[in-house]
């Protein structure tokens, strides 16, 4: 079993910043790409940032320049530094990860974490 733990939303202002954190745990063999996906009210979960174990990130449009992505592999942990917040960032932050477990290392799992709230007052 692997769990995804989320850390750091909360409330700010716009123009603020805010850096999430996700660590993974349990019975993990390997991580590939780890990412942040959001999803605000009345609205469909969307990509936001996601980074290669090798350390290739990719952006949502949105999001370019503002935020960034980084992962420590050593802490099985990805972050999401975001900064220059508006209030259309406002939304459940979710990590996702690729994993594999130690009973099937050749099994490739999709998983998430439970999500972090972020919002940005205006």
């Amino acid at each position: 079993q692997v769990q995804l733990v989320e850390s750091g939303g909360g409330l700010v202002q716009a123009g603020g910043s805010l850096r999430v954190s996700c660590t993974a745990s349990g019975s993990i063999f390997s991580i590939n790409a780890m990412g942040w996906y959001r999803q605000a009210p009345g609205k469909k979960r969307e990509l936001v940032a996601t980074i290669t174990s090798g350390g290739s990130t990719n952006y949502a449009d949105s999001v370019k320049g503002r935020f960034t992505i980084s992962r420590d592999n050593a802490k099985n942990t990805v972050y999401l530094q975001m900064n220059s917040l508006k209030p259309e960032d406002t939304a459940v932050y979710y990590c996702n990860a690729e994993v594999s477990v130690t009973i099937r290392p050749s099994v490739w799992y999709d998983s998430w974490g439970q999500g972090t709230q972020v919002t940005v007052s205006s």
